[in-house]
């Protein structure tokens, strides 16, 4: 079994974002959204026995309701996890689950077939965010102290480069089909078929080196309550330390902000600023590319400045893209071209905060065997967050009929963030 810090481990466990990443990309951000919103565009959608006048709500409210699960379960199986040494069972078998469910959305295939596209993307949703608690729980297990803030980049950086191989090869099926002797719909519905494979024939690589019960835990048979346990003892941790639960405050209230802007800009671009398809896969490409660089850059600005001075900085220029994205109109001339530079801006530190976050995080824990429940506080943290951002997105744009104002609410919760941030106390590795 390789040892915490050795290379090989590091990049097997990085190796998860490359394949995990090309669901956030095409399936969150590019591909799908779009093809959603192709789809509804100009009708009037029954899901559940209601009927939904704005389609581009009810899939902001089943993001919303997926995170909610995951941050209801997250808790409860991570304790497990913890308590029996099975953090790669639960890691796979959510793997499987997002990978499986993201390959049946090929089945939704025009408005009568809109509930399997929305069934399909909630239980991907849970799939990929709870696969994640148990991902990001090996960080301190693979990586020492010094090293976390490398590995954790190193992760985003894998996963940006390869959901964008993975995206060009989905445009390229889009853009022109009659290459492949398909239809534009069958490109996207194809595609959806290649995030699934890819995503769980890729994961295979770090299954096979990532250790498995590293502490030799021998659980008894009535692990669940025992599960249990181990989430009431570590949520009482937490709350002895006043350092770790400021961070996860801050972190709640940027992660409102990051990860809504992340779900939305395609609907954005499209809904409210009239850009076509080909512009904002431009944009998300622009968004991708860059934020190989800021993961890079940032990683290594907190070896220099620290950890807290650096999200400092990714804070505030959120809230310069939260007052841009408000500006924008889509009767400016030219207004693609100022979509792009708001890409550039937001890709930056789009890696950069996320890596950051996580490694921030990892370095704060106690000295613990735990770390997939602590790390599923942090996770339940990061999706109620998103429950709370995407929910108050979709009510603003119901009740506006503008998603500028959407955004620019976003812009208080990163000054809160970074208020709260401020009162971080510098510790041992997080300076």
């Amino acid at each position: 079994m390789l040892k915490i810090g050795d290379k090989k481990l590091i990049n097997a466990w990085a190796f998860y974002d490359w394949a995990n990443s090309v669901y956030s990309l095409v399936i969150s951000t590019a591909v799908f959204p779009l093809y959603y919103s192709a789809v509804t565009e100009g009708e009037t959608v029954f899901f559940l026995g209601i009927e939904w006048d704005h389609p581009d709500s009810l899939y902001s409210y089943a993001l919303s309701f997926s995170f909610l699960v995951v941050a209801f379960i997250s808790p409860i199986l991570s304790g497990i996890a913890d308590y029996t040494g099975s953090k790669k069972k639960f890691m796979k078998f959510f793997c499987w689950m997002g990978g499986l469910s993201v390959s049946g959305l090929y089945f939704f295939d025009g408005i009568d077939t809109v509930w399997i596209g929305i069934l399909f993307t909630i239980l991907a949703s849970i799939g990929f965010w709870a696969s994640l608690v148990f991902y990001n729980a090996y960080l301190p297990e693979v990586a020492n102290p010094e090293q976390q803030d490398r590995a954790s980049a190193k992760g985003f950086i894998y996963g940006y480069t390869g959901s964008v191989f993975l995206l060009i090869i989905n445009l390229l099926m889009i853009q022109k089909p009659e290459w492949f002797g398909i239809t534009a719909s069958m490109a996207s519905r194809i595609s959806f078929v290649l995030v699934g494979l890819w995503w769980i024939g890729f994961a295979q690589i770090t299954f096979r080196r990532l250790p498995d019960d590293i502490y030799n835990k021998k659980p008894k048979r009535d692990y669940i309550w025992k599960g249990f346990r181990e989430l009431k003892v570590v949520a009482k941790e937490v709350m002895n330390y006043p350092t770790l639960k400021r961070f996860l405050i801050s972190f709640f209230l940027l992660s409102i902000g990051v990860q809504t802007i992340i779900l939305m800009a395609a609907i954005f671009g499209s809904s409210e600023l009239g850009l076509p398809a080909m512009n904002l896969i431009i944009t998300i490409l622009l968004v991708q590319v860059v934020a190989i660089a800021g993961a890079f850059v940032f990683s290594r600005l907190s070896e220099k400045w620290g950890n807290i001075k650096a999200l400092k900085v990714t804070i505030c220029t959120w809230m310069l893209v939260c007052f841009t994205a408000f500006l924008l109109d889509e009767n400016q001339e030219n207004v693609e071209y100022y979509f792009y530079g708001l890409g550039v801006l937001l890709g930056f530190v789009q890696g950069a905060i996320q890596s950051l976050t996580r490694s921030t995080y990892s370095k704060l824990l106690p000295e613990t065997e735990d770390h997939a429940t602590y790390f599923s506080f942090y996770d339940v943290t990061e999706k109620v967050a998103i429950v709370l951002g995407t929910f108050v997105y979709g009510l603003l744009y119901a009740i506006t009929d503008s998603m500028q104002w959407s955004v620019l609410c976003l812009a208080i919760f990163f000054l809160a963030s970074f208020l709260v941030l401020n009162t971080l106390k510098k510790t041992k590795y997080v300076q």
